[in-house]
C-alpha cells in the first residue's frame, strides 16, 4: 500500500504552516483548522445531497421507463440547484398550537444526526474528521439523534398523522438499529478494532476486504446490514413512516421551507452515510482491489483512495436506489416482523459464528 496517498501529510504541512510560518499559537491554530473542516463537511454534505437528488430522480425514471429531468440546463443537471433555491426562498411558517421549541428544535436535531456521522467517513488514507478508538460505538451514539429530532417533530406539529408517523419511524428505525450494530459487532470481532481507520487498514493487501476475510459470517453481516441500513434511513420498500395514502408526508408534515428541507437532505444524506460504511467496513473503504498479483495490485495502488471509497459508496447507493424502485412498500407489522422474527435472530447467530471462526482462526489471513 505504499503508493496509496497519505492525506495526513497535507494536514501536518497546515498545522506546521499556521504555527511555525505563520507564528499562531495552538490555540487559534487549532480553530481555524476546525473552522475549515467544519466547512469542508458541510460543503461535501450539501454537495453530495445535490447528487443524491439527482441521481434518484434518474434512476427512479429509469426503472420506470421515463427520462426524469431534462428541462432546466442538460440533462436536467440544474434542476436540483433550481429546487434547492427554492426551498431557501419560501416562507418558514408555524403550525397553531405546535410547541414550538420542539417543532423547532427538531430539524436540528435530525441534521446535527446525519452530519455527526458523515463527519465519521474515512475518505482516504489520513482524511478520517473523526478517528476514535471507539469509532464504531460512537457512529452508532451519534446517528440514533436522529430518532429523537424525528419523534419531536412529529410530536411538536400538533398533528395526528404526523404523530403516528413519527411513532412508526422510531419503533422503526430503533428496531433496526440493533441488527445494525451486531453487524457492526461482527466486523470489529474480525478485525479487532473499534477505530474506523483501523477496520480500513486491516483490509489493505490482498483479497484483505472483510467479506473475503470473512467468508461466509462477513457476506451475512453484510447483507443484513445493507437491508437494515435501509430500514434505518426509512427508504423504501421501509418507507411506512412516509405512507403518501394514509400519512401525507409524515412527521414533516408541517414543515415547510429549509425546515423541511433539514428532513429532506438527511433522508438522502443517510442513504449515502449506510452505503459508506458499508463500502468502508465490508469493502475495504479507500483500499484499492488487490489479488496478488504484482503488476496488478501496484496499478491499483496509483487510484485515489478516494475514488475508490466514492466508487463503492455510490455503487451501494444505487443498489439500495434499484431496491427502493423494485420491491413495492411493506406493511408495519411485515417491517417490524422482517426485524425482530429473522433479521435480528440471524445477526446474533452470525456474531455467534463469526466468534467462531476467530477464536479457531477459520478466516482467511
Amino acid at each position: 500500500m505504499e503508493h496509496i496517498f497519505d492525506f495526513s501529510q497535507v494536514t501536518t504541512w497546515f498545522h506546521e504552516l499556521l504555527m511555525q510560518t505563520l507564528g499562531l499559537n495552538e490555540f487559534l491554530a487549532i480553530l481555524i483548522e476546525c473552522v475549515l473542516v467544519g466547512s469542508a463537511i458541510l460543503g461535501a454534505y450539501s454537495v453530495i445531497a445535490m447528487i443524491l437528488i439527482f441521481m434518484e430522480r434518474k434512476v427512479c425514471a429509469y426503472f420506470q421507463c421515463r427520462i426524469g429531468p431534462v428541462r432546466v440546463g442538460p440533462w436536467g443537471l440544474l434542476q436540483v440547484l433550481a429546487d434547492v433555491l427554492k426551498m431557501l426562498i419560501k416562507e418558514i411558517f408555524f403550525v397553531d398550537k405546535a410547541d414550538k421549541l420542539l417543532y423547532i428544535v427538531a430539524p436540528f436535531l435530525v441534521i446535527i444526526g446525519s452530519v455527526g456521522a458523515f463527519a465519521f467517513l474515512p475518505w482516504n488514507r489520513g482524511a478520517h474528521i473523526l478517528d476514535f478508538n471507539v469509532g464504531i460505538f460512537l457512529l452508532t451514539a451519534i446517528s440514533s439523534i436522529g430518532v429523537v429530532g424525528i419523534f419531536l417533530a412529529g410530536w411538536g406539529s400538533n398533528n395526528k398523522y404526523s404523530v403516528v408517523s413519527a411513532m412508526r419511524a422510531a419503533v422503526q428505525m430503533i428496531s433496526y438499529e440493533m441488527s445494525l450494530c451486531l453487524c457492526l459487532i461482527t466486523a470489529v470481532i474480525l478485525t479487532g478494532t473499534m477505530q474506523v481507520s483501523g477496520i480500513v487498514e486491516s483490509q489493505a493487501g490482498p483479497w484483505g476486504w472483510l467479506i473475503v476475510q470473512g467468508h461466509v459470517p462477513a457476506i451475512i453481516a453484510f447483507l443484513v446490514f445493507l437491508i437494515a441500513g435501509n430500514a434505518e434511513a426509512n427508504r423504501g420498500p421501509f418507507d411506512m413512516a412516509e405512507a403518501e395514502s394514509e400519512l401525507t408526508a409524515g412527521h414533516h408534515t408541517e414543515y415547510s421551507g429549509m425546515g423541511f428541507g433539514f428532513f429532506y437532505l438527511a433522508e438522502f444524506l443517510n442513504l449515502f452515510i449506510i452505503a459508506g460504511i458499508a463500502a468502508t467496513v465490508f469493502l475495504g473503504g479507500w483500499a484499492p482491489i488487490q489479488i496478488g498479483v504484482e503488476a496488478f495490485d501496484e496499478v491499483m495502488q496509483y487510484i485515489p483512495g478516494i475514488v475508490w471509497f466514492m466508487v463503492k459508496a455510490f455503487l451501494l447507493v444505487w443498489l439500495l436506489m434499484w431496491i427502493k424502485w423494485t420491491f413495492p412498500r411493506l406493511r408495519i407489522d411485515q417491517i417490524l416482523k422482517l426485524e425482530w422474527k429473522y433479521l435480528m435472530p440471524l445477526a446474533l447467530i452470525n456474531l455467534v459464528l463469526m466468534t467462531v471462526v476467530v477464536a479457531f482462526g477459520l478466516y482467511i489471513k
